[in-house]
Parts: C-alpha cells; sequence; structure tokens
C-alpha cells in the first residue's frame, strides 16, 4: 500500500484542472483513476489491479478524504481531494469550449437519457460520440463503438475496478483522449440523483451524507474503510 500512496497526485485541484485542459488541446491520452479507501483495499487484494494502479501511464488522484488524511500520516504531502464528479464536470466544461468529443460507457439507461439532456442544453458545443449504458454483455465491443468515435474524454462508470480495467484492457488503441472510472458520478451529472449539500462537501463529510440517504453503504463502509485505517496504522510503525 505504501507504493499507492507514492503514486498519488501531489498538487492541487487547480493545478489538474489546468493539466486536464492542456491535454485536451494538445490531444495528448492521459488515463485517471480517481482514488478512495476501496481502490486501495481491491488494489492490495487484486494483483492486476495493482499493476494497473503502479502503471506510470495512470495518474492517480486522491478522490476520498481519507486517502488525504492517510496520506499525511504517512509522510505524503497530498494537496487536496480531487473528486471524480467535479473532474467529469471540468471536462464537460473543456469539451463544449474546446469543441472536443465525448463517449460515456456505463449505468442505466434513464440514467444515460438525463444525461443526454443535461449534456445537450448545457454543453451545445460538446460533441457526443456515444453514451451507452453498461448493461451490454459485450464490453468490449462497447468499447470498438467508443473506438470508432475519436473520442477526446472517455467516462466508464461500471463499478470500481471493472471500468479501470476495461480503460486500461483498450487504452493503447488510443491516440488521444482523456479516460476516467467515474463510478456513480453519472448519477449526479445527470441529476437522477442529488450531490451532498455544499456544507457537507466544504467539510469533506459527503461519505456521511450518502450513508445517511443509503444505509445499505454502512458495510461496504466498514469493509473498505476501517480496514483500511487499520493498514495506515501498520505502515506507520514501518
Amino acid at each position: 500500500m505504501k507504493d499507492y500512496f507514492k503514486k498519488l497526485y501531489k498538487k492541487d485541484a487547480n493545478t489538474f484542472y489546468s493539466e486536464l485542459k492542456k491535454t485536451l488541446k494538445k490531444e495528448k491520452k492521459k488515463f485517471i483513476v480517481t482514488a478512495n479507501p476501496e481502490t486501495f483495499m481491491m488494489a492490495s487484494k487484486d494483483k492486476d489491479f495493482n499493476d494497473l494502479l503502479l502503471d506510470n501511464n495512470v495518474t492517480m488522484v486522491p478522490d476520498g478524504i481519507g486517502i488525504v488524511k492517510a496520506a499525511h500520516i504517512v509522510k505524503h504531502d497530498v494537496k487536496e481531494r480531487i473528486p471524480g464528479v467535479d473532474i467529469s464536470e471540468k471536462l464537460f466544461e473543456y469539451g463544449n469550449e474546446l469543441g472536443k468529443t465525448l463517449c460515456v460507457l456505463g449505468s442505466k439507461q434513464e440514467v444515460i437519457d438525463a444525461l443526454r439532456k443535461v449534456l445537450t442544453e448545457k454543453y451545445p458545443n460538446l460533441k457526443i460520440g456515444a453514451l451507452l449504458n453498461g448493461y451490454s454483455k459485450d464490453k468490449d465491443k462497447d468499447f470498438e463503438t467508443i473506438f470508432k468515435t475519436n473520442p477526446d474524454i472517455v467516462l466508464v462508470a461500471l463499478g470500481m475496478g471493472n471500468q479501470e480495467k476495461l480503460i486500461y484492457k483498450h487504452l493503447n488503441k488510443f491516440k488521444k483522449g482523456i479516460f476516467v472510472g467515474v463510478g456513480g458520478s453519472l448519477d449526479v451529472l445527470s441529476g437522477t440523483k442529488k450531490r451532498a449539500p455544499k456544507i457537507f462537501i466544504k467539510l469533506n463529510l459527503e461519505w456521511l451524507y450518502r450513508i445517511c440517504k443509503e444505509p445499505k453503504r454502512i458495510k461496504r463502509f466498514y469493509d473498505n474503510n476501517i480496514k483500511f485505517i487499520l493498514n495506515v496504522k501498520k505502515l506507520m510503525k514501518q
């Protein structure tokens, strides 16, 4: 787990967003993993995911406040959270400004339909290459569809681990583009779910808001976050 902390993006969010815009302008390629405690715990048990995270071509940003706090504990100066939902919104904004092409894969069809409406109304200059739900049995074929659109931005929402592995599998085919695994962010971006109130965001308590809204998350929170804390304590003793 020590290597994951070393790999984390250390600068502030605004610097990162500036880098994203430059990547789009120069038509370069970037694969972003938005990391939270679940990411680290999953990778510690999954060699393929571990290798993906540690690949030099992968940029890992601190999505969760738990990651930021833990990084400080183990003496890594990570400036702040860079949430996946904020990254996605910035990419919509820059894509609209620069006339870039967006592709999305994942989530339910009703979320995809709602997202299409939001994109059309709010980002009229953003070109839509493909908006595909996550229920196809052949995700490789879905990625072939995405490839044919020559996209600049690709957001994949298939759950932590699955979405990153799918992107990684197909990444070398693309000559350009920003690729991000966005998890449940599409629900918020499409307006089908509300994001936490600003006070929760400011206090880094979005996780608490989600648990209050969806109590079934408590077990998942324990399995990942509590065990993550125990692992961080072990690192402190090394």
